[in-house]
């Protein structure tokens, strides 16, 4: 063999090499995290360490921003504060999945009507994507002085819906005051009157797969059927989705979704709320096959 053949010789396994590594890095989809309340990026440690694990190369990013008590802030407000961190991730020409927990699924829901993007699939972990109705820990925690029967009293003025919470508090007994003041929920519903609602459904449809995990232990989300997007009539007896007013109009496009397939809905037992973010058996079951 001659010096030059060898060298060549060298320089193509060199180059497959080089291939064979960098394989995994470009193989799955990008993947960004947003945190729920009084939460923050740390949410997504554990997902991180899995996902680095079963596909090698993943660039997961969890968002740092709104955590904590700023978590509280209007929700039409943080949208936009997060939108200008990850509108160009949610834009990958390549495609990216994005996983939203708890309150954050709502913030997710927000952009994702807000802007065109390139999300292939929206996995809405535990999230009150029809609205909160009840006495949980975080309502006595943040507001003792109120329960669910009485706190719409509040929520339902511009001063409550200076609260995140305020903006999807759904009271199924005062559906009236829900419509008039809600400045968050009923408008992505397109419940209300929306100058952008047309743009609203087109971007959310977008979406390739929408993913919606929730459990009847969950102790947080209020029914928890609302991570089903399922809520209380005003009897507090469950709607599921497809008896909802706003699917059966197709408002903003969660119909159309689901009739092309693209729904995907997990109910798991035996999981509470500040759990499901560091549950292996969640991330392996109902996450990690939709990350590809």
């Amino acid at each position: 063999m001659t010096r030059t053949s060898g060298s060549r010789v060298i320089l193509v396994s060199a180059l497959f090499t080089l291939l064979v590594e960098i394989t995994p890095a470009t193989k799955y989809k990008d993947v960004v995290f947003i945190h729920g309340i009084l939460g923050g990026p740390y949410e997504a440690d554990d997902f991180t360490q899995w996902l680095e694990k079963s596909h090698p190369g993943t660039k997961l990013t969890a968002i740092n921003d709104y955590d904590a008590l700023s978590s509280l802030w209007p929700m039409d407000a943080q949208v936009s504060g997060f939108e200008a961190k990850v509108k160009t991730l949610l834009s990958n020409p390549k495609g990216v999945h994005l996983i939203c927990f708890s309150q954050g699924g709502l913030v997710c829901r927000g952009l994702l009507s807000k802007f065109p993007h390139n999300v292939d699939t929206f996995i809405s972990l535990s999230s009150p994507q029809a609205g909160q109705y009840g006495d949980t820990s975080y309502l006595r925690y943040l507001f003792p002085q109120y329960v669910k029967k009485t706190i719409y009293k509040f929520f339902y003025s511009a001063e409550g819906q200076k609260w995140s919470v305020g903006n999807y508090w759904n009271d199924p007994h005062h559906q009236d005051l829900y419509l008039k003041y809600s400045a968050y929920l009923a408008i992505l519903n397109n419940q209300t009157y929306n100058n952008n609602s047309q743009e609203y459904r087109t971007n959310f449809l977008h979406l390739k797969n929408l993913v919606l995990i929730g459990g009847p232990n969950d102790g947080v989300i209020t029914p928890w059927q609302s991570s089903h997007f399922g809520f209380y009539d005003e009897n507090e007896k469950i709607v599921e989705m497809r008896n909802q007013e706003w699917y059966k109009s197709d408002s903003f496009g969660l119909k159309t979704l689901d009739q092309r397939g693209s729904i995907h809905t997990y109910s798991v037992p035996g999981v509470a709320h500040i759990n499901w973010h560091t549950n292996y058996t969640v991330f392996q079951n109902n996450i990690l096959p939709w990350l590809t």
